[in-house]
């Protein structure tokens, strides 16, 4: 960016502006041009230049302004477990290159192919299979299944360096750990995006994603010195292999937990939805986007349900998307058929059974509809849970009370 003005008809001033339109613009260069003479001046130390060019090439365009809050504590987490990570990788590819039979004469070079393709194709397959069973649930749930992909990718690491141990179970070793980062793969890439849509706040995600790969790759680097320089130092030591590795992926875990403990995702999924109505209905008002984070559990649940004896899981008892074709017992029918006048104008139908609120939701139906359908199905399981009148109490909650909560929903996540 450049600023020209003329302080007479025989001189000009041009001036050199870094910035853009959202972020403090700084003056980095000026000329001054006379009939006589030109004199250029280079506003900041040389270092502030430097430093300057630096973050450009790491940070996206405009920012801060131009990503949320919680960009910068989730990356620098996410560069640390990515140190951690690349260095654990040159001590588990050292173990399982040893035991595939590098540097011994007896290894032929078709043995050792043969069992890098079917560690490789096993992988893929695994792959297929995690994005065949749970891609449809990566969006709604990206912070568990961030850390979920990590931890897949330790255990993956892990079998690569027990596999020395077990030679007559070597094969079978390094393909569930093939599998286990498959599924790493999968979940880390398309959480990747749903993060980067949350950081973005200028439609910039493709800047976001861009820089995100240049700080991947400074990462890299700087954890593969430090991986062969721990390998050098740990090699022919087996407890000192050992107790780096496990003392790196405790950290990992640790950096992990911690990165997507700061996120605070403005998107609703079942569990933060529960959280906002809970909250809604005994005091009136909705929490922010960070209050709502520090409520959310990002563990699986069958971890959840032992490490918080306070867990609140009232979502699971909504299954969302019932398929009319699954009702073939006459008794589910009846329940259909008694529940079916009090959604008559909605474009949704609710039929509980057995402490499970279904929801089938109809062909026309919008986004908003589905949102409706999965509160009024919440507020049908709390009544059930309470063995309160079901559909009647929650249809009248719902015409008296859901669009207050979702307008002041709504003006909370933007």
């Amino acid at each position: 960016m450049t600023a020209l003005s003329n302080s007479n008809d025989s001189a000009i001033t041009l001036e050199e502006w870094n910035g853009s339109s959202t972020s403090k613009l700084s003056k980095t260069f000026t000329i001054q041009a006379s009939s006589s003479s030109v004199s250029f001046k280079r506003s900041g130390a040389r270092f502030t230049h430097l430093w300057r060019r630096l973050l450009q090439a790491l940070v996206p365009e405009g920012f801060p302004s131009s990503v949320t809050a919680d960009y910068v504590p989730f990356q620098i987490w996410d560069t640390l477990q990515g140190l951690s990570t690349y260095t654990r990788t040159m001590l588990s590819t050292q173990a399982l290159l040893s035991a595939i039979g590098v540097g011994e004469k007896s290894a032929t070079v078709i043995g050792a192919t043969f069992q890098w393709f079917l560690r490789d194709l096993t992988g893929m397959l695994g792959g297929i299979l995690f994005t065949f069973y749970q891609g449809s649930n990566l969006d709604s749930n990206a912070k568990m299944w961030r850390l979920v992909a990590d931890l897949m990718n330790d255990l993956g690491m892990l079998m690569d360096l027990i596999s020395p141990l077990f030679p007559s179970a070597f094969v079978i070793i390094v393909c569930l750990g093939s599998i286990s980062r498959s599924f790493t793969g999968v979940a880390s890439g398309a959480t990747r995006a749903a993060l980067t849509q949350h950081f973005a706040l200028q439609d910039n995600a493709a800047d976001i994603s861009a820089k995100e790969g240049s700080q991947e790759t400074v990462a890299t680097m700087i954890g593969m010195a430090l991986g062969m320089l721990v390998a050098r130092i740990t090699i022919g030591h087996p407890l000192a292999i050992w107790v780096c590795f496990l003392s790196l992926t405790l950290f990992h875990m640790y950096a992990n937990y911690q990165a997507v403990r700061c996120l605070a995702l403005t998107s609703l999924n079942p569990e933060r939805t529960t959280i906002h109505l809970q909250h809604f209905m005994k005091t009136g008002q909705v929490l922010s986007p960070e209050q709502v984070s520090a409520k959310e559990h990002v563990l699986p649940l069958k971890l959840t349900v032992w490490s918080s004896k306070n867990a609140d899981l009232l979502y699971t008892k909504v299954h969302l998307g019932t398929r009319v074709s699954s009702l073939d017992n006459m008794e589910i029918k009846e329940h259909l058929l008694s529940a079916a006048s009090y959604y008559a104008k909605a474009k949704y139908l609710l039929v509980e059974r057995n402490g499970t609120v279904n929801v089938i939701v109809h062909k026309d139906s919008n986004a908003a509809d589905v949102l409706k359908s999965f509160v009024h199905a919440l507020i049908l399981a709390m009544n059930v849970s309470e063995s309160k009148s079901s559909h009647s109490d929650s249809q009248m909650w719902i015409d008296k009370h859901y669009d207050v909560f979702i307008h002041k929903v709504l003006l909370k996540l933007k």
